[in-house]
């Protein structure tokens, strides 16, 4: 059975890092957009980030263009914006798809192991969270409209 630390992911400036540097650690992989209506639950996920890295949480942000052209700038745009409006410090990631034949395989195993409602693979929109143990197992998703704050307890349970 693969676990998190099977898979790599490029990072929002181009190197390439295996998520193994997080073996141990809880993680809940968000896939983000800069100009959708959740948007601002960047500042409640690097909220939870602060709150809990040192006690082993990391937040993985996976930008995304697959709903509603939400996420069109480059890389260097996107890290502006991040940094600039809502101080993100937390592990972002290149713009991937996460649904279909051309989605990340992080995301299609993750959408295999923790479906969503009625049983559905599929990512339904931006902000959909992902919590995995310190094991690498997926725990738990979370629907895009649960604001990070509502997943602190979730978290704390793995820590």
């Amino acid at each position: 059975m693969p676990s998190l630390s099977d898979f790599s992911a490029t990072r929002l400036l181009g190197e390439v890092e295996p998520l193994a540097l997080y073996a141990g650690k809880v993680a809940l992989i968000v896939n983000v957009a800069s100009a959708c209506g959740f948007t601002p639950q960047y500042g409640g996920l690097e909220q939870l980030w602060r709150d809990y890295r040192e006690r082993g949480l990391v937040v993985l942000g996976f930008p995304c263009n697959q709903f509603g052209n939400q996420e069109g700038g480059s890389a260097a745009e996107i890290a502006a914006f991040c940094g600039s409006n809502y101080d993100v410090t937390f592990p972002l990631f290149e713009r991937i798809e996460v649904n279909g034949p051309q989605a990340h395989p992080l995301f299609a195993w993750l959408e295999a192991a923790a479906p969503g409602l009625f049983g559905l693979n599929d990512v339904k929109w931006n902000f959909t969270k992902f919590l995995v143990g310190r094991d690498g197992q997926p725990v738990r998703r979370f629907a895009p409209t649960i604001e990070p704050s509502r997943i602190a307890a979730a978290i704390e349970a793995l820590l």
